[in-house]
């Protein structure tokens, strides 16, 4: 019996993860067993049934009519498992097993990993994959149980999120620049400058800047120079390339040495969110738990840096 039982889970899960991956290939390398255990796992589950739950293109998987069903079903029961192994390691406290965490690079570097080497420390048994990007992942179709996101974290009905701060940003170049190029005090007279943009999915992002009455808008500005990683372009504003739009959790130290001026064209006090997001599915999970407590506790006022 505990034969059958543990085959019948072995397919239903190589099942429902070529479903969300879209083939055996994505699926075996997220369970961590071959491409033909995988495609094997689900003929021997389509011969138990006696149907075909998918059909194989050299090219994608695709559902049968069959296999919608019950794919809907499988994830129902999934649920309710990893519901009752929640409930049960939540009620026994035992932080353990592997916790899959995706980061923005940056950000997740330097704010989030000293967080994460806190926890780690603090449970033995606890095990980190983590993942840095700036682009939005997919948490069920990639297999992350937790995500951090700097700004819009998306309406996701599948996810439960936590706000653990918020992110300001100051505009900001070297004395040296400033010197020689004039310090501008309206956003306009930063078209005589040379601005240096982040880019995300490829484009320049645009600044935030406050206007009369405090109310704030979006300033598209015409960037010198376009840099798509965080810390390189407080770099290059530190080395005198221009001015930029920088999070102060990102220049604190250089403002607070001098190697960066804040240039005094207000901008907004709190310029995006920062959310933890996780799916419902993996909800008071211990090892989930204890990582969210610790970033919320992290991230309060009185502790985020450079806020």
């Amino acid at each position: 019996m505990s034969l059958n039982i543990h085959s019948h889970l072995q397919g239903i899960s190589a099942f429902v993860h070529a479903v969300e991956t879209g083939s055996f290939t994505a699926a075996a390398a997220r369970m961590g067993v071959s491409k033909s255990a995988t495609g094997k796992s689900v003929a021997r589950l389509e011969e138990r049934l006696g149907v075909r739950l998918l059909d194989r293109t050299t090219r994608s998987l695709n559902l049968t009519v069959e296999g919608q069903a019950y794919y809907q079903s499988c994830l129902k029961v999934l649920e309710e498992l990893n519901a009752a192994e929640t409930l049960l390691a939540s009620q026994t406290r035992a932080v353990s097993g592997t916790l899959r965490i995706n980061l923005p690079i940056s950000f997740g570097r330097l704010c989030v990993m000293p967080v994460l080497t806190k926890v780690a420390d603090g449970n033995p048994d606890l095990n980190f994959d983590i993942s840095f990007t700036d682009r939005q992942v997919d948490l069920v179709e990639e297999g992350i149980d937790l995500v951090v996101r700097l700004g819009d974290p998306g309406d996701h009905a599948s996810l439960i999120g936590r706000r653990i701060g918020v992110q300001r940003s100051i505009i900001c170049a070297a004395p040296a620049y400033l010197d020689r190029r004039g310090r501008p005090a309206s956003a306009e007279e930063l078209g005589g400058h040379d601005c240096l943009a982040f880019a995300k999915d490829g484009r320049p992002l645009p600044w935030a800047v406050c206007g009369p009455g405090g109310t704030v808008r979006p300033f598209v500005i015409q960037p010198r120079h376009t840099i798509s990683h965080g810390e390189a372009l407080r770099d290059a504003t530190v080395n005198g390339l221009g001015v930029a739009y920088l999070s102060t959790w990102l220049a604190v130290d250089e403002l607070r040495c001098g190697r960066l001026e804040v240039v005094p064209i207000p901008t907004p006090t709190q310029d995006a969110p920062i959310t933890v997001l996780w799916p419902r599915s993996r909800d008071l999970a211990p090892k989930v738990r204890v990582v969210v407590d610790a970033l919320v506790e992290a991230f309060k006022p009185t502790h985020l840096i450079g806020s």
